[in-house]
């Protein structure tokens, strides 16, 4: 039956379904059949998309007959809607780009090893295997591509694995009245500190333990630009062990004590009133308002990196000293992402060769 009227919507921009392959099979079976560009015409296609419809989808057929007890072939070609069809979704098929994971198995199970083992963030992972070259750029997805493969089940690591996976609210800045002043309020801190442009900057605090009195506390200092960490375990949140922790830094970093740490800042707690004192004429000491945390947002974010591995409610005590040394270095052996994938301890070793040039 001929068709006398186009009523086929145009589908410009689109494949041809197998709907228009059969109405092509028909119009080539016809007595008379379409050419190409009628056909074209007829489903609002161009006539090369139609060319190559036919081209792929001709098919050799053979048919049999016999006459006087011998058996006759006959060879003729034409177009097939499944043929065409069948051409099209193999095509299909080759056309779409493989996920990364299928042919990075290494970089699957090393990522895996990082995370789970080395309780390293996704963005960590693939940072520092760019930064060392340790895979093909190939074999690397993204930060957010990572984060699927977690989310889609396509690795051992799971969600529940990461440490944080949460978006953290900024604070605005709130600038309160110090009931206590034991120092120099940080607004008097150089502009130098703030921006991160030199080393030997430092931020300090306690991580307590069990909110009793003979329990021991840790007394963490963080540097600002390198991010580097020393964590030392001290007898209890008082004035005292915070005192002797520092005077053994002084000991030990002896002349050069004033190069290392050019700047302090702390808090308002008690622990800390006697800091200013015991560093004057050598380095300068700053605290922060109170209730305001942020900041020293970096020595905070270190500390909750240490409550990784001790959580709130420990008995300090109970902690070893193995223990302790075994979270700083974790810590100072961390890439991070603000450092370019370097890690602390990299940076501090970049900086203490500076100092030596310079000394």
């Amino acid at each position: 039956m001929t068709q006398t009227e186009n009523t086929t919507e145009s589908r410009k921009g689109k494949h041809l379904n197998y709907q228009e392959r059969l109405k092509i099979e028909a119009w080539k079976q016809l007595d008379k059949p379409l050419s190409n560009r009628e056909i074209a015409r007829k489903l609002g296609r161009v006539p090369q998309t139609i060319h190559t419809e036919i081209k792929d989808g001709y098919v050799r057929q053979i048919r049999r007959q016999v006459q006087n007890g011998k058996t006759y072939e006959y060879e003729s070609f034409c177009y097939s809607a499944s043929a065409g069809q069948a051409a099209y979704e193999k095509a299909r098929e080759n056309s779409r780009k493989q996920a990364k994971w299928v042919n990075a198995p290494d970089f699957m199970a090393y990522a895996d090893h990082q995370m789970e083992k080395e309780k390293q963030s996704p963005d960590i992972v693939v940072g520092r295997a760019k930064k060392l070259g340790l895979f093909s750029h190939e074999d690397i997805p993204c930060t957010t591509t990572l984060y699927n493969y977690i989310d889609l089940c396509l690795m051992k690591t799971r969600n529940i694995d990461l440490h944080l996976k949460l978006r953290r609210n900024r604070k605005t800045p709130r600038n309160r009245k110090n009931k206590t002043i034991l120092g120099e309020l940080i607004e008097k801190r150089p502009d130098i500190v703030t921006t991160r442009e030199r080393f030997g900057d430092w931020e300090i605090d306690t991580v307590n333990g069990l909110r009793v009195k003979d329990d021991q506390a840790l007394l963490t200092l963080t540097e600002r630009k390198t991010r580097y960490e020393v964590i030392i375990k001290i007898d209890g949140k008082a004035s005292n062990p915070v005192n002797q922790a520092v005077q053994t830094l002084k000991e030990a970093a002896g002349k050069h004590f004033d190069l290392l740490f050019k700047t302090i800042t702390s808090d308002n707690g008690t622990e800390f009133s006697g800091l200013s004192n015991l560093l004057k004429d050598i380095t300068d000491v700053y605290f922060t308002h109170p209730y305001s945390s942020w900041e020293r947002g970096t020595n905070e974010n270190h500390n909750g990196m240490i409550r990784r591995f001790i959580p709130k409610g420990t008995r300090m005590s109970d902690v070893s000293l193995a223990t302790v040394r075994r979270v700083q270095d974790w810590m100072n052996n961390l890439p991070r992402r603000i450092l370019g994938y370097a890690t602390p301890r990299e940076c501090l070793l970049e900086e203490m060769a500076q100092l030596s040039l310079t000394t």
